[in-house]
């Protein structure tokens, strides 16, 4: 009988790699979970496609002919590719020497950064993190790519195509160097301080109403709630002033340290600095809009193993910000 692979049952030759591997009609029924008729039931259709004996019953065992000694490496290989492609590769944090790419501003990179790492270091001690701008690239291309992993930031109705979850909330408070005593932090005061705020693009460089959007996906550009201030302030006879405009953090502490600026900034960061830097945190003489930071990563990759551990081990770092660890 002439064999057409386009006809073959594959669980045929799941059979024959088991007879192979246990040379024992019982241990391979046991190992592929079929009785041991079923096996040899199958074994007998194989024989009769293959017109070869395949195996031979001895006081040893099921013994292989010549012909099923020089299938057996291509039947295993075989399986073993089939298996990769349809069942979901596995991942050990413990041992991968795995890459992620990660894209964040630097207030979320100061935040997170210490408990992330301090997890990895329990967990992944091998795994390689690249943190990439959320700024100045074009972040849903990027993503498209597979470029980048998981993004982390203030996003606005992003695409079917991306996945959020969220992270933490942050709203705004006041900060100034140590020395300086402000009392209590009224709106006229607030009105009369130079202030310091970080935005990541103007509307010259495609800024609307505080996002940046391409491709359908809008990421927050203004790290302070703007309308608010203004809002506050709108009966004062001084406008807000912002006397210096920044595209980072990372200045604000030596900017106010030994100078008359304040600096509107995020609670979390806030509270990050006062650990490392002199400065003293005020509370805002209104209400800023609580802000969500979220992951975003693609759809593509919904279900991976080590996707889902990333995302996992960012919002662990995210819940020991928020216990202050």
């Amino acid at each position: 009988m002439s064999v057409s692979f386009k006809t073959l049952d594959l669980n045929l030759l799941k059979v024959f790699d088991a007879v192979m591997e246990e040379r024992s009609v019982l241990r391979a029924s046991q190992k592929v979970a079929l009785s041991q008729s079923a096996v040899s039931h199958s074994l007998a259709r194989l024989r009769e496609m293959l017109e070869d004996e395949l195996f031979v019953r001895t006081a040893a065992g099921m013994q292989p002919t010549a012909r099923a000694l020089t299938m057996a490496p291509q039947i295993r290989e075989a399986l073993r590719v089939l298996e990769a492609a349809v069942e979901l590769p596995t991942f050990v944090p413990a041992t991968s020497t795995k890459q992620f790419t990660l894209a964040a501003n630097d207030f979320a990179t100061m935040v997170l950064a210490s408990p992330l790492l301090k997890i990895l270091g329990r967990e992944a001690p091998h795994i390689d993190l690249t943190i990439k701008p959320v700024t100045r690239i074009d972040l849903a291309e990027q993503i498209d790519l597979g470029r980048i992993d998981v993004a982390i930031g203030v996003f606005s109705l992003p695409p079917s195509r991306f996945r959020t979850s969220l992270l933490f909330e942050y709203d705004d408070v006041l900060i100034v160097g140590k020395k300086r005593k402000l009392g209590r932090l009224d709106k006229a005061m607030l009105a009369r301080l130079p202030l310091v705020v970080v935005s990541f693009g103007g509307e010259q460089e495609g800024a609307i109403g505080g996002f940046i959007s391409e491709r359908g996906l809008a990421r927050r550009s203004e790290m302070y709630d703007r309308d608010a201030l203004e809002r506050a302030l709108a009966e004062s006879d001084r406008p807000p002033r912002m006397a210096v405009s920044l595209p980072h953090f990372l200045a604000v502490p030596a900017l106010i340290r030994d100078s008359e600026l304040a600096a509107i900034v995020p609670r979390p960061l806030a509270q990050t600095l006062e650990q490392n830097y002199p400065i003293a945190i005020y509370e805002l003489p209104y209400t800023a809009t609580p802000l969500e930071v979220r992951l975003l990563w693609h759809e593509r990759v919904d279900g991976e193993p080590s996707h889902e551990w990333l995302h996992d081990v960012l919002r662990r770092a995210a819940e020991n910000l928020r216990r202050g660890d």
